[in-house]
């Protein structure tokens, strides 16, 4: 597969290769987070010198639905090493599913110097590179207290409604059995909650994995453009809603359609299926 910076993506520095980061580990002003769906994945092995943020722990408020404040967000910034400045790289398990998620919660609080590994652990683990279990000793930092900017890239209920009633693009990502209403959740994973099953009228259903080769890297532009445009039929400065069961897979393709292709006004909706099926009133189409 070509090179990162050939495949035609909008800003293709958003991601690094795998061998940049092996030949990176030890630059200043870099730091290494792995995010995974399973939180023991890290503990079994990790890139030397990667710092774990776990999405539920770190990045979820745990007495209310939503993301930590910036008070919290600051703390963990300091704990994992980083200042504003600090260039951070995340990988995970599933295709970086969830680091996918973590880059765009990161982006919540304006902490825009970041990127994504393409491939994620997949990728490192077929090329055979090292894994270590030792949790690197990182000195705290200073990281001041940032705002967290919802509007730009993120949207609520209410929105979604209006949106969805405009006739405006939604895009779902799950598995087309959830998007069916044959199933409330992920073959081979445990019901999450919801109430009823189906979709948001309207919506488009595109699986997220549909933008990762076997490998885990991400498809050329051309073949996103081909699944996106040509196939689905969204215009890159329409507004487009992305949402899934609660806004992690989801966070996959907003960074695909906004980072990669470059569309204008993607926002994710971290509510998803989770909340819109369990909404009293809320429409749902089968």
């Amino acid at each position: 597969m070509s090179k990162i910076e050939d495949r035609g993506y909008a800003d293709f520095r958003v991601l690094v290769s795998t061998e940049w980061v092996a030949e990176n580990l030890d630059r200043p002003g870099i730091r290494i987070v792995e995010s995974n769906e399973d939180a023991l994945v890290y503990a079994l092995g990790h890139i030397p010198g990667a710092v774990e943020v776990d999405w539920a722990r770190d990045l979820n408020d745990q007495t209310r639905r939503d993301y930590v404040g910036p008070q919290r967000f600051a703390t963990m910034a300091r704990r994992i090493g980083i200042t504003p400045d600090t260039t951070v790289i995340f990988y995970g398990d599933s295709n970086n599913w969830w680091a996918a998620y973590t880059y765009w919660v990161f982006q919540l609080f304006g902490h825009t110097n970041a990127k994504l590994m393409d491939g994620g652990r997949l990728k490192w683990e077929l090329e055979g590179r090292e894994l270590i279990r030792e949790v690197p000793e990182i000195a705290a930092t200073h990281y001041p207290q940032p705002q967290r900017l919802d509007g730009p890239i993120r949207v609520f209920r209410e929105e979604v409604l209006a949106h969805a009633e405009a006739g405006r693009s939604l895009v779902d990502v799950r598995h087309p059995e959830e998007f069916s209403g044959d199933r409330l959740h992920m073959p081979d994973y445990p019901n999450e909650g919801a109430l009823r099953g189906g979709h948001i009228p309207g919506a488009k259903n595109v699986p997220w994995n549909r933008a990762v080769n076997e490998d885990g890297r991400f498809k050329t532009a051309d073949e996103l453009r081909a699944i996106y445009i040509s196939e689905q039929g969204l215009q890159a400065d329409e507004e487009i809603i992305t949402y899934c069961r609660i806004g992690e897979r989801s966070s996959h393709t907003w960074f695909v359609l906004s980072r990669l292709l470059g569309f204008s006004r993607v926002r994710n909706y971290d509510g998803s299926w989770t909340e819109w099926g369990n909404l009293v009133g809320a429409p749902v189409s089968r």
